[in-house]
């Protein structure tokens, strides 16, 4: 089994989704095919085969989240430091060729939101941050080639 370190706020937002799944969208898929299932032959029923199917999707979503919470060990953020970067951090860089600055936080990745500057662990900037200092320039490979960043702050 996989380890997924998350922080107690990503825990929580999974647990509140799979209520949901559960109490909410599982009873609704039910009453949907319960419905068609009413409309006689179920060999040539639209709707039961789609509630059908939209019933396996939604039981392989619960499935995957129960495995995924089940997994999630939770980080303590008052040990997180800001002397290299690593997850937790907010961090500061300057691409060196653009002068252009961003900040993004290392987060897990089922936490990663790239429209609020979340970015998972794992994907290539963030490895290519980890364990960096202030001042430290690191050279990342992407899909689109080489990127060079400095790193000017590392905060929580």
């Amino acid at each position: 089994m996989t380890v997924t370190y998350m922080t107690g706020e990503g825990l929580r937002k999974l647990k509140e989704e799979l209520k949901e799944m559960e109490s909410v969208q599982r009873p609704e898929i039910s009453r949907q095919i319960a419905d068609a299932r009413d409309k006689g032959d179920l060999s040539e029923n639209a709707e039961y085969d789609a509630a059908k199917e939209a019933q396996g999707m939604l039981e392989g979503k619960i499935a995957q989240l129960k495995s995924l919470i089940a997994s999630a060990r939770l980080i303590d953020e008052s040990t997180i430091g800001t002397d290299e970067v690593q997850i937790m951090n907010k961090v500061t860089i300057k691409n060196v060729h653009t002068k252009k600055m961003m900040t993004y936080t290392l987060v897990s990745e089922n936490e990663a939101d790239l429209k609020n500057a979340r970015i998972a662990v794992n994907t290539p900037i963030a490895q290519g941050l980890m364990g960096k200092k202030v001042g430290d320039v690191a050279e990342i490979i992407v899909p689109s080639g080489t990127m060079t960043f400095e790193i000017v702050e590392i905060s929580i």
